[in-house]
């Protein structure tokens, strides 16, 4: 996890160097001054406040190069899954034997107001192929289908969104937060918040790399380190935060990774989700193979993007080994996906590995998603299987990382928010069509509001001229909503 201060370091630097250039329309789209409205739900928490952006603790990770021999991998086993009974009232800590360990007595660099540095080696695998269990029979992949090639010219570009006031709403994650998810669940530290409506009058969000006990920022160091987790809330009222209702838990207070991951780095260090939405009694999580975060700054490698499936309610996932895009050569589309579904299809909106690169676009129909041979790419005006995903014409101009979309019925438009490094800040387009013409950029947080941000999640309950959204920065490793209002 320590390789993930090379990427952060890199957008932070990429992005300072583009902040004089940092394009705010109208003035009144800076955040309100102050900290967030929320706090944590008793009396007793005090009021978040981000970290500093120098930190107590600077963990440097160091790595060791390692030949390691590596069989194939097993089926994975059944999770373990418990059903957490909280308190109703979150003041209460339901398992304090559990969370409340000891404080540790000052060390000498706190004593003497200084950064303590810590050196952690770890090791960098250079894998061969070994011996190991027979992994059993693979299910065979879906028959292969020939969709056509289609029509699909864009349309006109919109203006560009406008928003009065940008602000801070509420923390989500971590200690003093609204959702108390280190007493509750033992997340201390995490990123992200992805959302989607799971079931009628609820929605998921998914995080990705979240550590526990020993905590300490910036970044995801610590200890329990999952690779994701997921949430439920069927909060309505979003002006003072979003309450989580439950997690996906695998013992008592402590939530369970749902999507698995090896762990070794330059193999497989970590799996995180990108998007999320549900047909029917079918949840869909799109994620990205991580193997590496150790890279040019700005960057990151995958072994590829694929698709998961629950049909318990996000209970339990299987990670289909079909439904794959394969990083050929490092330098493969759709690495990093949001998937939205709309009519017959689903769209999926596609960047390679890293956040500097293009957005291209896909579809599939609804009774596919599961069959990569059923993808129709837009490509110059058509949707066509020809070429594949290497053909797909970028319907928006890099840099874009992180992308988050949705189709706003109530409007008639389609929002796409994402982390651009050269404007160092989240923006927002907006188009009639989910090709496009896509409408220029509008920053709604900048990095001269929050230092290290990433992210841009858009709450899938955003209507009229609210529009909700998370965002996470390294120096705090947690989660916050956000909430823009747009002009009429």
């Amino acid at each position: 996890m320590g390789g993930r201060i090379v990427t952060a370091l890199g957008v932070i630097v990429f992005g300072a160097g583009a902040l004089t250039c940092v394009d705010h329309p109208i003035s009144a789209a800076l955040p309100e001054p102050g900290l967030a409205t929320g706090s944590g739900p008793c009396a007793s928490d005090p009021a978040p406040a981000h970290e500093d952006l120098v930190p107590e603790t600077v963990e440097v990770p160091i790595p060791i190069p390692v030949i390691t021999v590596l069989p194939p991998q097993p089926p994975e086993s059944a999770p373990t899954r418990v059903r957490t009974e909280l308190p109703a009232d979150p003041c209460v800590d339901p398992c304090p034997d559990l969370t409340n360990g000891p404080t540790p007595p000052p060390g000498l660099a706190e004593q003497l107001g200084i950064p303590e540095i810590l050196l952690s080696p770890q090791p960098f695998h250079f894998a061969v192929p070994g011996p190991g269990p027979d992994p059993g029979a693979a299910p065979p992949p879906p028959p292969r289908v020939e969709p056509p090639t289609e029509s699909a010219p864009g349309s006109p570009a919109p203006p560009a969104p406008r928003f009065t006031s940008v602000r801070e709403v509420a923390k989500l994650t971590g200690a003093n937060s609204v959702n108390r998810t280190d007493k509750r669940w033992q997340v201390d530290g995490t990123d992200l918040g992805i959302m989607w409506e799971s079931a009628p009058g609820q929605i998921a969000t998914a995080f990705g790399d979240t550590v526990g006990r020993g905590f300490h920022p910036p970044g995801g160091m610590g200890g329990d380190w999952r690779s994701n987790v997921l949430a439920f809330s069927t909060d309505r009222d979003l002006s003072d935060g979003m309450t989580y209702d439950s997690m996906v838990t695998d013992s008592r207070c402590h939530a369970a990774e749902v999507l698995s991951s090896r762990k070794l780095d330059n193999v497989e260090i970590t799996t995180i989700p990108t998007s999320g939405f549900a047909l029917g009694e079918r949840q869909y999580l799109s994620y990205m193979s991580m193997r590496t975060w150790h890279g040019v700054p700005g960057t990151f490698f995958t072994n590829y993007g694929g698709i998961a499936y629950s049909d318990d309610q996000g209970q339990t996932w299987t990670k289909d080994p079909h439904a794959r895009w394969d990083n050929i050569f490092g330098l493969a589309n759709f690495q990093v996906s949001a998937m939205v579904p709309h009519g017959d299809h689903v769209y999926m909106f596609g960047t390679p590995n890293t956040r500097l690169g293009s957005v291209g676009l896909a579809r599939v129909a609804k009774d596919q998603i599961l069959n990569t041979t059923a993808y129709q790419y837009w490509v110059d005006g058509t949707w066509t299987p020809v070429g594949g995903f290497a053909a797909a014409t970028p319907i928006v101009d890099a840099p874009a990382g992180e992308l988050s979309v949705r189709y706003d019925a109530d409007r008639g438009v389609w929002q796409m928010s994402y982390l651009d490094t050269a404007k160092a800040a989240i923006v927002v387009r907006e188009s009639n069509s989910p090709q496009g013409g896509w409408s220029q950029s509008t920053p709604t947080v900048t990095i001269a509001d929050h230092a290290e941000l990433y992210g841009g999640f858009i709450h899938p309950w955003s209507t009229g001229r609210d529009l909700y959204f998370t965002i996470s920065t390294w120096s705090d490793y947690n989660v916050y909503l956000m909430h823009a209002t747009r002009a009429e």
